[in-house]
């Protein structure tokens, strides 16, 4: 506790004192240096950007990433001494770098606005998703396949429906693709945050736990697929224009389409691609390659218009450790240890990122937290039916559903891409809408833990008791 303390005193001396060392955010340099030229003529100091005072472009960046990754760790840390994820601790610690405000302090009002740091945070989610492919194994959801599957799909579509129906209840005002939206964000499962429950609880080789995964990751497939069909909608839309059935059904050929043939191709090209380049002796190779892989697909997924975390997702699932041993029996490290650096320093600050853009102020209307609580509900009852999807007999349905049940870092993504596309003129998530989005990531994630530590010792007494009575 002494640690987290001394870092708060450390956090409070960076955001207290830190722009007064000239560490500017960008509106405040541009504010100085629109006066500088209007002061001396404008033109008279135009190639003086790096000399005469003025503030270089990355300085700005350079304190918000001091700030922001300590109050990850700090977040982090906090969270997991009360037995959270340290997830949910770092966008909590977003949410009260965003509103300072609110206590007359804006020296970091840029932080949810700067280029930079936006640039870092889409960075960190597109490693976040390679990260999720690699630790998904197909194999393994095949073994599976069929309780996945179907708790998949109707872990995809109840949730759906039923956050459509609730944002048109909420909200009579929005466009129907607003309800759309929102129902879609209610889809996916966090496979992280599930994984990181079922694994200290030592559950992690469970059969419930390997459907639980296996689910999730097609949930996220299925929820990637949803999410190029409306944001495909939306843009047509927001130009005036409408998709017929055939341009719905083309985007989701191209979406489906991208991720199988990404795989299938990848899956043969990979090996050859890896041990080809092993003949090469230059240091740092192997990550260099496989961000480099990464980063093509999530290229190729947005040129065809899908978000670039599908293709990010679709190389994290190619990539097998099988295609770099060549690598590995020389000495080198597995990719997600090569990754897990990268991914300590970029992963956060998405996290902060998104909870630096939670208005606080919303918090005090009625409306946005009995919209959040309502959509809440709806997100737990539209997993909760996941366990009509577990076929196998023997095994704990419940605990099924509720390891479904945290949208987490996915939930989040989902309205960040959200807010960042417009129709009529207007964010799909306003504000309010993306606080109570917010809140409900933080419920689902917080009710998991607990619920399922429950659920599954009860399964294993029900499972007991069932062997030592087998005529029961």
């Amino acid at each position: 506790m002494r640690r987290a303390v001394l870092g708060l005193v450390l956090l409070g001396a960076l955001v207290a004192f830190g722009p007064g060392f000239g560490l500017l955010s960008d509106s405040t340099a541009a504010a100085e240096v629109a006066a500088t030229e209007t002061e001396t003529g404008g033109d008279d100091h135009a190639g003086d950007d790096h000399g005469g005072g003025h503030a270089s472009p990355v300085t700005p960046v350079l304190l918000a990433l001091v700030i922001m990754l300590v109050a990850a760790k700090l977040g982090g840390e906090l969270a997991e001494r009360v037995h959270q994820p340290a997830v949910l601790g770092e966008l909590l610690a977003g949410v009260v770098l965003g509103n300072l405000a609110l206590f007359g302090y804006h020296g970091l009002d840029y932080l949810g606005t700067d280029l930079g740091v936006t640039i870092l945070a889409e960075i960190g989610v597109i490693l976040l998703l390679f990260e999720v492919g690699m630790e998904s194994n197909i194999k393994e959801m095949l073994s599976v396949g069929a309780s996945s599957l179907l708790v998949a799909i109707l872990g995809v579509i109840a949730p759906f429906i039923l956050g459509l129906a609730v944002s048109a209840w909420a909200l009579p005002d929005e466009d129907v693709l607003v309800h759309v939206f929102i129902g879609a964000t209610l889809c996916a499962t966090s496979v992280g945050i599930t994984a990181r429950v079922l694994s200290d609880l030592g559950k992690i080789n469970a059969r419930e736990s390997k459907i639980i995964l296996g689910a999730a990751v097609i949930d996220d497939v299925l929820g990637l697929v949803i999410l190029a069909v409306v944001s495909g909608i939306i843009s047509a839309a927001n130009t005036g224009g409408e998709l017929a059935a055939m341009e719905i059904a083309l985007i989701v050929g191209k979406a489906a389409g991208f991720l199988i043939g990404a795989i299938v191709i990848g899956t043969w090209a990979s090996p050859h691609l890896f041990k080809l380049a092993s003949r090469l002796q230059i240091k740092g190779l192997l990550l260099t390659l496989a961000l480099a892989f990464c980063f093509l697909l999530s290229y190729l997924a947005n040129v065809i218009e899908l978000a670039p975390i599908v293709g990010a997702f679709a190389a994290g699932l190619i990539l097998d450790e099988v295609h770099y041993r060549d690598f590995t029996d020389r000495g080198d490290h597995h990719v997600e240890e090569l990754l897990h650096p990268i991914n300590t320093f970029l992963v956060p600050i998405f996290f902060v990122l998104m909870g630096i853009r939670v208005d606080l102020s919303t918090f005090g209307e009625v409306e946005v937290l009995g919209f959040a609580a309502v959509l809440s509900i709806a997100a737990i009852i539209g997993k909760m039916i996941c366990a009509l999807g577990v076929v196998e007999k023997g095994l704990d349905r419940i605990s099924v559903a509720v390891g479904m049940v945290p949208r987490g870092e996915v939930g989040l993504i989902f309205a960040g891409i959200g807010a960042s596309l417009v129709l009529k003129g207007e964010p799909v998530i306003n504000v309010s809408v993306y606080s109570a989005v917010v809140i409900m990531v933080i419920i689902t994630t917080l009710v998991t833990p607990p619920a399922l530590k429950v659920t599954l010792a009860r399964g294993d007494r029900k499972k007991a008791q069932l062997a030592g009575d087998p005529g029961r």
